[in-house]
């Protein structure tokens, strides 16, 4: 070991004085060198000249009577230690914790024996490896890092298509955040909020939240041809996503109250969860089975329908919204997807952007003037610029969604943080809330931004 704290002798072959190397944060060693020990002696200084002009005060002055006394006084400070206390002291002396007057004594100590230096210098070498405590929790990303690597060796023999995979993790951080939770959070109210031309909040437990995302899961298990999680032989759900949660929180309330009447537990927490989960598996394996052709079967929404693949994203999307409720709910830290899979909800949500402004336009909501544009014309463009992990920059046509969209007949340009884009497109934040960078018509970028928060439902 080496540095200003020690002293690093050598032999008399390399100039040294042959002690071990010991510290040398404090030089005491000519004043406890009667020690007895084995060891070379050590070369007794030259001794200095005296200077033919005294600095100090006259020989029988009051201060110079007094200075061998002061010097005396320092000299018996220090307090007596046998080698076994000293020896003793050296874990404390390594890690900083000794008082004073014990960091002096082992310190003068180690300058005279040659086996507690040696154990001194092992321990200094050993507080040198110790680290900072750390969290015990999981990182949320070890999960998926762990499967990279154990595919990158060997690929898995039916692997889930790359357009379910942010689906497949943000349900498995959903699914540890309840486990970690427990059944007695269960009941904790959770805020639901939307966008419907101002901010909508809505109070539920947890169960229901999980309920809520059962429920329309059931769209893409119904698209799938699989068995619903949420239908259970019962009536047929509603396919709009804001009724059929109703609809399937009426019928858990309901079989909840003839489970109490008969004396039995209903709607166990453990029950939802595993519903909602076992759903999920099922769903994943089924597109993994299906392979690529399964990507552009329509799911049916009600009032509109997306394709398969985008369907998955979308139920990652909200799988992370409602997870970040739940998590807000019990002051629970919770982190944004991974960037890869932010990068694939806002590329959905931006290209859903220019039907929600042609639509808002159709209802007299929009600030900005529309033109008439043929399909596959070029027509006004805005740029949309999403900063942060994930991000990227995408060209949106303002006249029609049939338009195509391009640099050269860009009229806005408006830039945002990923996260904040994420929390706009969720009816988490107000449209005149959001910050964002602007640039051209101001109109048209008011429409973009009122257009992201419609996006939004229960």
């Amino acid at each position: 070991m080496s540095g200003p704290a020690y002293s690093n002798g050598g032999g008399p072959a390399d100039g040294g004085d042959g002690l071990p190397r010991v510290p040398s944060q404090r030089d005491q060693r000519d004043q406890h060198d009667q020690s007895g020990r084995p060891g070379s002696p050590r070369p007794v200084p030259a001794p200095v000249p005296e200077p033919e002009t005294p600095a100090g005060p006259p020989p029988h002055s009051p201060q110079a009577a007094a200075e061998p006394a002061a010097g005396t006084a320092q000299q018996n400070r220090l307090p007596l230690y046998d080698h076994g206390t000293l020896k003793s002291l050296l874990g404390a002396w390594a890690l900083a914790v000794c008082s004073r007057d014990e960091s002096l004594a082992v310190e003068v100590h180690l300058t005279d024996c040659a086996a507690c230096a040696e154990e001194a210098l092992r321990l200094r070498d050993a507080v040198g490896l110790l680290h900072r405590e750390e969290s015990l929790d999981l990182d949320p990303l070890l999960r998926a890092r762990v499967l990279e690597g154990c595919l990158g060796r060997r690929p898995a023999r039916i692997p889930v298509p790359e357009w379910a995979g942010p689906y497949d993790a943000e349900a498995a951080r959903l699914d540890a955040l309840l486990r970690d939770l427990g059944d007695s959070y269960w009941h904790e109210p959770v805020d639901l909020r939307w966008y419907d031309g101002a901010l909508v909040t809505r109070q539920v437990t947890v169960g229901e939240v999980i309920s809520h995302l059962t429920a329309v899961d059931g769209l893409v298990a119904m698209a799938l041809d699989v068995p619903q999680a949420d239908h259970a032989g019962g009536p047929r759900l509603p396919l709009d996503p804001m009724r059929r949660t109703e609809a399937l929180w009426a019928a858990r309330q309901a079989a909840a109250r003839e489970a109490e009447a008969a004396g039995a537990a209903g709607d166990p927490a453990g029950e939802l969860r595993d519903t909602w989960r076992g759903q999920s598996h099922t769903l994943l394996r089924t597109v993994s089975f299906a392979g690529g052709g399964a990507a552009g079967v329509d799911v049916d929404y009600g009032a509109f329908a997306l394709p398969l693949r985008d369907a998955f994203v979308d139920r990652a999307f909200e799988c992370w919204i409602h997870a970040s409720d739940i998590a807000e709910a019990v002051a629970y830290p919770y982190d944004p997807p991974a960037p890869r899979n932010m990068n694939r909800m806002i590329d959905l949500a931006a290209r859903m952007l220019p039907a929600a402004i042609a639509g808002r336009r159709r209802d007299g909501l929009a600030d900005s003037a529309g033109r008439l544009a043929s399909a596959g014309a070029p027509g006004r463009s805005l740029l949309l610029e999403i900063e942060g992990a994930g991000g990227g920059r995408w060209y949106l046509p303002l006249d029609s969604p049939g338009t195509v969209a391009s640099r050269e007949h860009t009229v806005a340009h408006v830039a945002l943080d990923g996260v904040e884009f994420c929390q706009l497109a969720a009816g988490h934040l107000e449209p005149e809330r959001v910050a964002f960078g602007q640039e051209g018509d101001r109109d048209v970028i008011r429409d973009l931004l009122y257009a992201a928060a419609s996006l939004s439902r229960l």
